[in-house]
């Protein structure tokens, strides 16, 4: 598939889109060497999935390199605008594909927008296969998306892209398309560029093609702060004066909730929601640094932060400042410990690193007859029989015994786990 950069009736965002793997740029965890998605392409065995992540990610330009590098028969409808006559009619097309062999690949952006029904009918095809479903969607598919059909599909999360990654998606755009490379171009705030597009790859292109065609008839091209502000028709206040980039704000946010200073976090928050960010991306980060930052030592944080998230989502900007101003200084006063996060880290060491032992008998599961004589979960205790529904036990591979992650803090509520955990394993384990 070729495409036709010198049309410019079709958007930079669109012709920008990268032909391969090579020139895609972020999400590393999923297309990175060796990694799932990356792994499914290459070797053209792909199975049902959903992609989930914010605006200008890379969802869709996934789905298009999948059409690309695939030898199957690729559809892409938008659920906006489609309905359970156009999934019919794809199934059909591919019943007949599977009699010659041929995969069919549906891409569905949009897919919360599905009703039931809508989701119903895909259920049977995308079960046997018939169909390998593909769903983009910007909100929660624990949520958006019925359990059936989620079962039958695996969910990979899509990051914010990062800094470098969107410097390089303009770099490419300006080197690679037709219609700028064949000027001299030079952009002299690229940080604020970053900055008004909010992290969203396909925003950022856009401002960047308008602000081009309105220099075009200038030799050289300069595109300053002054000329993106005329695109975006945004006045100077909105943005702090030193144009300071949307990383840096969100970084000193987060730092400053993590440094238990409330004032410097309302103050950061106060020039994010200035700049026009989005609330509910000020939102999602405060209940990732809950569990991260702040973790058992204050509970109540991941649900006050999660109900932050709910609020603002119904209630909208203006009166959606008070809410995220009433999480903000919550967090940010509350006890800290990111001892469940390390502890992660830990464990996930120790799987990437060490052996799969197997699971120890008295552990597994037993549901037939053949099982139980295999010996499984013989010997296996029970923990609510016993005083205060506690037997020491190894529940570890027995290669394992013993491994500690865990280290609780003395902090806030976390001390009562520590002290808890202490009286239970002092034979085995150290919570001092």
């Amino acid at each position: 598939m070729k495409k036709d950069q010198s049309n410019l009736n079709i958007p930079l965002a669109e012709r920008a889109r990268p032909l391969s793997l090579d020139f895609f740029f972020g999400q590393e965890h999923l297309l990175g060497k060796g990694k799932p998605v990356r792994l499914m392409i290459e070797s053209d065995t792909l199975s049902s999935f959903i992609l989930w992540g914010p605006p200008g990610t890379g969802k869709t330009t996934i789905a298009k390199l999948i059409a690309l590098n695939t030898k199957s028969e690729f559809f892409q409808i938008n659920a906006v605008s489609s309905g359970v006559k156009e999934i019919r009619e794809i199934i059909s097309i591919a019943t007949n594909n599977r009699q010659f062999h041929k995969k069919t690949i549906l891409f569905i952006d949009e897919i919360h927008r599905f009703n039931k029904a809508q989701q119903d009918a895909l259920l049977s095809a995308v079960e046997s296969g018939l169909v390998i479903l593909i769903g983009a969607t910007t909100e929660n598919p624990s949520f958006e998306v019925i359990p059936a059909l989620r079962s039958r599909m695996r969910v990979f999360t899509l990051k914010e892209l990062e800094k470098e990654d969107l410097e390089k998606i303009v770099k490419t755009a300006l080197t690679k398309d037709k219609f700028l490379s064949e000027r001299t171009i030079t952009i002299r705030d690229l940080d604020f560029l970053l900055f008004v597009s909010g992290g969203d790859a396909r925003t950022m292109l856009n401002i960047l093609e308008a602000a081009v065609l309105q220099e075009k008839e200038k030799e050289k091209i300069e595109l300053t702060k002054e000329v993106f502000e005329n695109i975006i028709q945004q006045k100077n206040v909105l943005y702090d004066k030193d144009g300071e980039e949307h990383f840096n704000l969100i970084s000193a946010f987060i730092k400053s909730i993590r440094g238990s200073d409330p004032d410097a976090a309302l103050y950061w928050m106060a020039r994010m929601l200035a700049g026009g960010e989005d609330p509910l991306f000020i939102a999602r980060r405060m209940i990732i640094l809950a569990s991260e930052d702040i973790g058992n030592a204050s509970p109540n944080a991941l649900l006050l932060a999660e109900a932050c998230f709910s609020a603002v989502a119904k209630i909208g900007m203006p009166e959606a400042r008070i809410i995220l101003a009433q999480c903000v200084t919550y967090l940010a006063a509350s006890a800290k410990s990111n001892a469940s996060y390390a502890a992660l880290e830990k464990a996930l060491s120790d799987v990437e690193q060490k052996p799969f032992y197997k699971v120890p008998l008295h552990l597994r599961n037993a549901p037939t007859a053949l099982m139980k004589k295999l010996g499984y979960g013989k010997e296996y205790k029970y923990a609510h029989e016993y005083k205060d529904h506690f037997v020491e036990e190894n529940y570890f591979p027995e290669e394992m015994k013993g491994t500690q992650y865990y280290f609780p803090t003395d902090l806030g509520q976390e001390k009562n786990l520590k002290e808890r955990l202490a009286l239970f394993w002092k034979k085995i384990k150290k919570y001092k």
